[in-house]
């Protein structure tokens, strides 16, 4: 009975019994149909004999090897291709050395085993737990693709053997990586060059990156020159960049490593003094008493103190609503005290000299306007 068939089981739609016979009739037309296979690959050397690689048949032979062939194909209504393999099974295959009990498409697939010792004794010795070759058996051992993959590197194999066409590969990774348990399977440095491959169109690199920037593990793992790179480039927009330097001005660690490059203090100053003219520009065209002011002789230390009050007015009525339903940290509450003392004490000494004339500041005045 045929192996891994029990009795009482069906195969197909007739019993194993059934089956069993079936095997053993089509064995003997296999057996048959093998030697005739040997027998035309046998004619076929009578015709035209094997030759050493690079060898030449006699200068006055009528007909090339193939034309031999092809005509003896024809005249006996078989394929030129499969007198072709029948000749060359022949050849490595003596008759002496021919297994009754192995199909002429083993022998042919254990025939491109180089060695004659070690082709011979292969075909005498079935894998473990058979009791002949088979074909797929028969191309495991010749390292050729099996027709009923098994193993995972059989299945990989062909897979890629059908996925040769590139249409047939794309469509074929695209199912796979829609399936998480395989790409978690993936190897790191593969994901990241399918990613590099998958984002080289400017349109979904840009499509992917704020998806990858707003997942804090990953930004993470950035390298810090990567993470400068990334901010300057989303922060060409000046609209942009000056909402994100007003926020990282509010971190009092920020602002402070900010301020120690002299560049970026410069910078500050220079913004500072600009912003002071354009409030002393908007205090003359639309404040109420601007008329009045303009009548009167004065200086300019006049304006630009007057200016100054009213540019401080003005923006602590922008800032201070923000504050609104937020809670300060324990160190952000103390610099906010810090510099409204500063701020009161100036605004005294600003009343003393206004009254008085005297802009003299005395040791505890001076060391709260240097921030000491």
């Amino acid at each position: 009975m045929p192996e891994e068939i029990q009795s009482g089981d069906k195969v197909g739609s007739v019993s194993a019994d059934r089956y069993a016979e079936i095997v053993a009739e089509l064995r003997k037309l296999v057996e048959t149909a093998s030697r005739a296979q040997f027998t035309i690959g046998d004619y076929a050397l009578e015709v035209e004999p094997m030759r050493e690689h690079g060898g030449a048949a006699p200068s006055d032979e009528l007909f090339t090897v193939k034309d031999s062939l092809f005509r003896l194909s024809e005249d006996i209504g078989v394929s030129y291709s499969s007198v072709r393999q029948a000749r060359w099974t022949a050849s490595k295959w003596p008759k002496d050395r021919r297994v009754s009990g192995a199909s002429f498409t083993v022998h042919n697939i254990l025939a491109s085993i180089a060695d004659d010792e070690e082709r011979w004794a292969t075909i005498l010795t079935p894998p473990e737990g058979r009791s002949r070759w088979t074909p797929d058996e028969a191309k495991r051992r010749t390292g050729r693709q099996v027709a009923k993959p098994v193993t995972p590197q059989e299945k990989v194999s062909a897979i890629h053997s059908l996925a040769q066409d590139e249409e047939v590969a794309a469509q074929v990774t695209g199912d796979l990586l829609r399936r998480p348990a395989v790409v978690a399977q993936v190897r790191g440095e593969d994901k990241v060059r399918v990613v590099e491959e998958l984002t080289r169109e400017d349109e979904v690199a840009a499509a992917v990156a704020p998806d990858f920037l707003r997942r804090p593990a990953v930004v993470a793992k950035v390298a810090k020159a990567d993470k400068v790179k990334v901010v300057e480039e989303l922060t060409r927009d000046e609209t942009v960049a000056a909402e994100v330097t007003t926020g990282l001005l509010r971190r009092p660690d920020v602002a402070f490593r900010a301020m120690s490059d002299d560049t970026a203090r410069h910078q500050v100053n220079h913004a500072q003094v600009e912003r002071g003219r354009q409030a002393r520009e908007h205090f003359e065209e639309t404040s109420p008493v601007a008329p009045a002011l303009r009548n009167i002789d004065r200086s300019v230390e006049f304006l630009d103190l007057v200016t100054a009050c009213h540019a401080f007015v003005a923006a602590a009525g922008r800032v201070v609503p923000g504050l609104r339903d937020r809670q300060l940290g324990d160190d952000e509450r103390t610099i906010v005290h810090e510099n409204v003392a500063r701020v009161r004490a100036t605004l005294d000494w600003i009343e003393t000299a206004v009254d008085t004339g005297k802009v003299d500041v005395d040791g505890e005045l001076a060391r709260l306007l240097q921030g000491e």
